[in-house]
């Protein structure tokens, strides 16, 4: 299979891998982690005393901060291993533009997934999982081989996107399972906000990129 061009995918790639050889090299991972991951309780007002860090970024700016940031270098690997495979594929579909606001809107949706899903964490979410996961279901939905095929009364598009939304979520579980020993917390609940963004969003960004042409 020929993997297309994508030049907004190459620079996403670039990006993320830029952020965590500065941060590596420098020595400055602990810094980096505290100061631009997303903690759920810093919006909620329920961090209290229990981390006494002056914290440089306001909140909000966490939302996007903390999809380019990873701690381990195999989490950083597989993320943008997907992500140069499946990114170019939907930049091929959308073109870069609405392929980069399937990105953001993915990291966005998936940073305010966890702090809907535990507003009292104060546990650090990082890395670009939920924006990956927004251009994996696109992916999905734009490459899928076989036509979907109505369910019952459902109809086929919403058949087939609770049928990838499950397949999306039974991954995460096997992950969270597989690398829980370790001490290493799956994000699930950014991976399935921004899943659904893919989900939502794939085929209408595509019929509006094509009407407009």
């Amino acid at each position: 299979m020929n993997v297309p061009k994508g030049p907004l995918t190459n620079i996403l790639v670039g990006i993320n891998v830029l952020v965590f050889l500065a941060l590596w090299l420098g020595g400055w991972q602990q810094q980096g982690v505290i100061e631009m991951a997303l903690i759920p309780a810093r919006f909620t007002g329920r961090m209290g005393d229990t981390v006494a860090y002056d914290f440089s970024l306001p909140p909000a700016a966490t939302l996007l901060t903390h999809a380019f940031v990873h701690v381990e270098f195999m989490h950083l690997l597989f993320n943008m291993l997907i992500l140069f495979f499946c990114g170019r594929f939907v930049e091929l579909a959308l073109g870069w533009r609405l392929m980069g606001l399937v990105y953001l809107l993915g990291a966005l949706a998936g940073g305010f997934a966890e702090i809907l899903w535990s507003p009292h964490s104060i546990n650090p979410v990082l890395g670009a999982s939920g924006a990956i996961a927004a251009i994996i279901a696109g992916y999905m939905i734009l490459f899928a081989r076989n036509r979907p095929k109505p369910v019952g009364p459902l109809p086929a598009e919403l058949a087939r996107g609770l049928q990838l939304m499950l397949l999306w979520i039974g991954l995460n579980l096997m992950m969270a399972f597989a690398f829980g020993t370790d001490g290493m917390r799956i994000a699930i609940a950014a991976h399935i906000g921004g899943f659904l963004v893919g989900l939502l969003l794939a085929r209408p960004l595509l019929i509006l990129r094509y009407r407009k042409a």
